[in-house]
């Protein structure tokens, strides 16, 4: 049996059978190409004047004169014991191969008469060698082709490595040769271990994509109805909410396959590269139906066409779009291939892109809420050892506007400062510390300040401190401080109120706290000076939308020039008149005028506490809230609003 399975061969040895590597193809292509270099090793031959040739040829140092008819070129070789006489010539190095030196003559120059009269002066034993030839082009012409070639055929060779090594081949993805494939990751249904269990928050995200979940599970039962499921959902919502993680919980929920793609992944330098992904893609989704295609910030592909051909214009994305919305248009209802996307900038898709029958209903991932936070930074602390006394409550509501994403690089943060302070565990204050770095920025405790500055900058943010504390509608300040991070000096640290609607007293409460730094710079110091920069810079933002969106002018009326949609991305006109424009300006001036009185005469009513509060902070260069209490008493706060269903106000 055993020379049976052999087929044959004695037992104990295996008939060698020989393969061909590319490998021997790149071997005998380096030793061309080394050949062809070391075959030219030495000097090169020197050109030189036939005159000198000759009083070469009299004085007894050449050896042989090769004389190439055809081509008027002569080539000498001086004898070995003579060679070191011309070392000069060949920069100090004796040349290791013939011929030495080249000389050119013209088409009346008779070699065989001069060669004679030269050799005729010369003793018979030391007269010159002299051979007269004519040369075929063929092999000159080989050898200048010769070093071009292997450096083609190498280059072809690589290529094929390349394509071969990204995945390209028969059918394979990616490569130089299969730019038109799809390069979306497939990910089987087994593989997907993330459901909604492991997405914290996204309440209201996640009951709408539940009926996506059941659909894929149970399609009969909306079939059977004469349902029809959306072919598409759009996820919206800033970066770091949890988009991408919410369409793979889908995905596993579902228990189904996962192609996921970027939407950059679509365009490349190829004209037509796009367009054939679109196709390759769609078209393993069908064959993986029921599936799910996830396209990741989709506006980068599927930005609003231009109605100007000839400006702003990319006809290769525009038909990758124009390829995408056929391929949509091409699903049948209950094909049971479902496409997700997200993005951070739906008001800048095309509007075919967002109809019925495509991407049928957009979601919303907004920003955590803090019932949301404090569920999302329990799902990242799991890993974490945390000190006993622990408080998540505490760490929740210190981090308003805070995004999923970012919750987690507050606790990696939070391990890396305890880590740096050699701690066995993570308290309170390593969050808080993580917090202040990754908001303001790292600590510069190198930088030094004169006691000027020092000063200047404690009156400077006990001017905020004191205006946001005072105000009833400002946000509730939580920590001040004069120790330098990042690019500023000092920073006043509020704890912003999540509020969805803002009235005109809100605003203008919040830019008295803005402009407090200025004010109190001008009472200390008598003058403005530079670091107002950024809050003037939020001050003149805000006095100008409250004008010009949010129609809070008497002058200016309920008129909004807010473009939402971004249709007058191109327009190099205002919206508005010359006129309208001076008094869009003149309000804005009085606006900001009227806050700047209004904080100027807030501290100086409080004046004897503004300057305890300065000198208390120019002392400890850190101060809280507390301390604040102390000198001013409780913050002043407005009565509360009956908690009654308001439409979010979408702010600019």
């Amino acid at each position: 049996m055993a020379e049976n399975q052999n087929n044959g061969a004695p037992r104990g040895r295996r008939p060698v059978k020989f393969t061909f590597n590319i490998s021997w193809i790149y071997i005998l292509l380096m030793f061309g190409i080394g050949w062809m270099f070391f075959n030219q090793g030495g000097a090169n031959p020197q050109k030189e004047e036939w005159a000198q040739v000759k009083k070469q040829w009299l004085a007894g140092d050449i050896k042989e004169v090769v004389f190439i008819r055809n081509e008027f070129e002569g080539r000498v070789t001086i004898k070995p014991d003579k060679l070191e006489k011309f070392s000069a010539d060949f920069g100090g190095k004796l040349p290791k191969k013939s011929p030495h030196y080249i000389f050119l003559v013209s088409g009346s120059f008779n070699a065989e008469e001069m060669f004679e009269e030269l050799n005729a002066q010369l003793p018979e034993n030391e007269q010159v060698k002299v051979v007269i030839e004519n040369h075929e082009s063929f092999w000159g012409v080989l050898e200048w082709l010769l070093f071009p070639l292997l450096l083609i055929f190498m280059w072809v060779f690589m290529f094929r490595g390349m394509n071969r090594n990204m995945g390209g081949g028969p059918g394979g993805p990616g490569g130089i040769f299969n730019v038109g494939k799809a390069t979306g990751k497939l990910a089987e249904k087994d593989s997907i271990k993330v459901t909604f269990k492991d997405v914290a928050g996204l309440y209201g995200a996640k009951d709408e994509v539940m009926e996506i979940v059941d659909f894929l599970k149970n399609p009969k039962k909306y079939t059977a109805l004469g349902g029809k499921i959306p072919k598409g959902a759009l996820l919206v919502g800033p970066p770091g909410t949890g988009k991408t993680l919410l369409a793979k919980a889908v995905a596993g929920e579902a228990d189904v396959p996962f192609f996921s793609i970027s939407g950059s992944d679509f365009v490349e330098m190829f004209v037509g590269v796009g367009a054939s992904r679109v196709r390759d893609l769609f078209r393993q989704a069908k064959e993986k139906s029921p599936c799910i295609v996830f396209i990741d910030e989709i506006d980068a592909v599927g930005r609003a066409r231009s109605k100007n051909g000839g400006f702003s214009s990319n006809d290769e994305r525009e038909n990758t779009l124009n390829q995408l919305l056929t391929e949509m248009d091409g699903f049948g209802s209950n094909s049971g291939v479902i496409i997700l996307a997200a993005t951070n900038r739906a008001d800048i898709l095309d509007k075919a892109l967002m109809r019925a029958g495509r991407f049928d209903r957009q979601i919303h991932v907004e920003l955590p809420d803090l019932k949301e936070r404090k569920e999302i930074f329990e799902v990242h602390l799991r890993n974490l050892k945390l000190a006993e006394d622990f408080d998540v409550d505490f760490i929740a509501k210190h981090t308003p506007g805070f995004s999923g994403a970012d919750i987690a690089n507050v606790c990696n943060e939070a391990a890396l400062t305890a880590a740096r302070k050699n701690k066995t565990n993570i308290d309170k204050q390593d969050f808080l510390d993580a917090v202040d770095r990754i908001v303001g920025g790292l600590e510069r405790k190198s930088m030094m300040m004169t006691s000027e500055e020092k000063k200047s900058t404690a009156y400077h943010e006990a001017g905020h401190a004191t205006v946001s504390w005072l105000l009833p509608y400002a946000d509730p300040l939580f920590k001040v401080t004069i120790v330098p991070r990042g690019q500023s000096l000092g920073a006043a640290w509020y704890l912003p109120e999540e509020r969805h609607v803002s009235t005109k007293e809100h605003m203008i409460d919040r830019m008295c706290s803005l402009i407090g730094g200025r004010v109190a710079d001008e009472i200390f110091s008598g003058q403005p000076c530079t670091g107002a920069l950024s809050d003037l810079e939020r001050l003149t933002k805000m006095a100008y939308a409250m004008v010009t969106y949010y129609g809070m002018s008497d002058q200016v009326g309920n008129l909004s020039f807010y473009d939402s949609n971004g249709s007058r991305a191109y327009e190099f006109n205002r919206p508005y008149s010359e006129k309208t424009a001076e008094l869009i300006d003149k309000e804005v001036k009085e606006l900001v005028d009227m806050i700047h009185d209004r904080t100027e005469k807030l501290i100086r009513e409080n004046y004897d506490g503004f300057v305890q509060l300065a000198e208390l902070l120019f002392e400890k260069e850190v101060i809280f809230a507390e301390d604040l209490e102390r000198i001013f008493g409780p913050r002043a706060g407005a009565a509360p609003a009956e908690e009654t269903p308001k439409e979010p106000e979408e702010l600019a």
